[in-house]
C-alpha cells in the first residue's frame, strides 16, 4: 500500500490543478470552522440527538458568521456519534467508534458537488441507517499510475439515481449534491469527503469513523482531505480550533 507521505507528496505536486469540490468564491464567500468535540460546550446531547434542532444549530452558526459553509472534522474525536448505534461496538464493554476520518462541509441541501480530478465510479449505495452516510458515492482515481479513492457521503438520492459503476466523471463535473435528512442518514445537510488509499473489498461504503485506539492505522489509510479541498486557509484567524 502506498504510504501516506508519498501519497501526500503526489497530491501536493498536482495541487494547483485540482478543481473545487463545492462552489466557493474566496473574495465574497465566507467559511467557518465547526467543532463537534467535547470542547464545544454549546453542543449538548439535546441538540445532536434531534435532527431538527441540530439543523437549527448549524444554520444559526452559519447565519451569525454570514458564512456559506462550516468545515471541520478530520481526526476529530466527536461527541455526536453517541447518537446512533451505527458507531457502537458489538459488545457493551467494547470501545465504540468516535474518531472522524474525513472532512465535513456543512451547508445548504442541494449544494452541488464537483469532482476535483478525473475519476471513475467505483461503487455507490444508499446506506440508510440513522447516523450512516445515506446516499454514498466512491470514485477511483489514477494519478501518475497510482490508484486511490475519494468518498462522498450524505448525498441526495438523485445523486445515485441511474448511476452505474465504471461511469467516467470528469474533473470539474457536477456529479452529486448535498442530501436532506431523509436521504443522508438523518444529519443536517453536509458533505463527508474522505480520501482512501487502499479500499480493500469495500463497495458503496467505507468506514468514516474509527475507534480512537486504532486511529493511527485508519488515518494512515485516509490522509487529510484538506490537501484536495484547500479551504482551511479561508477560515478567519479567530475561528481556528
Amino acid at each position: 500500500m502506498k504510504s501516506i507521505s508519498s501519497l501526500q507528496e503526489l497530491l501536493s505536486k498536482h495541487q494547483a490543478s485540482f478543481d473545487p469540490i463545492v462552489p466557493f468564491q474566496p473574495g465574497s464567500d465566507k467559511i467557518i470552522a465547526l467543532d463537534f468535540t467535547t470542547d464545544n460546550k454549546e453542543l449538548t446531547k439535546d441538540i445532536f440527538t434531534n435532527t431538527t434542532i441540530f439543523i437549527e444549530y448549524i444554520d444559526k452558526k452559519l447565519k451569525k458568521a454570514n458564512a456559506l459553509y462550516g468545515i471541520g472534522g478530520y481526526g476529530e474525536h466527536r461527541t455526536i456519534y453517541s447518537m446512533s448505534q451505527v458507531f457502537d461496538a458489538g459488545q457493551p464493554d467494547e470501545e465504540p467508534r468516535r474518531l472522524h476520518l474525513g472532512l465535513d462541509i456543512w451547508g445548504k441541501s442541494t449544494t452541488c458537488i464537483m469532482a476535483p480530478f478525473d475519476g471513475t465510479v467505483h461503487s455507490f449505495a444508499f446506506n440508510n441507517q440513522l447516523g450512516d452516510y445515506g446516499a454514498t458515492i466512491i470514485l477511483s482515481h489514477v494519478l501518475e499510475g497510482e490508484t486511490f479513492y475519494s468518498l462522498y457521503g450524505h448525498l441526495s438520492l438523485n445523486s445515485i439515481l441511474n448511476l452505474q459503476q465504471g461511469k467516467k466523471i470528469a474533473a470539474g463535473e457536477v456529479f452529486a449534491s448535498f442530501g436532506i435528512p431523509a436521504e443522508n442518514g438523518q444529519w443536517p445537510p453536509h458533505l463527508h469527503f474522505q480520501l482512501i488509499q487502499d479500499i480493500g473489498n469495500w463497495n458503496g461504503d467505507y468506514p468514516g469513523v474509527c475507534k480512537f485506539s486504532e486511529k493511527d492505522r485508519w488515518l494512515a489509510n485516509s490522509p487529510d482531505p484538506e490537501i484536495i479541498l484547500q479551504l482551511r486557509k479561508f477560515i478567519p484567524a479567530n475561528n481556528q480550533f
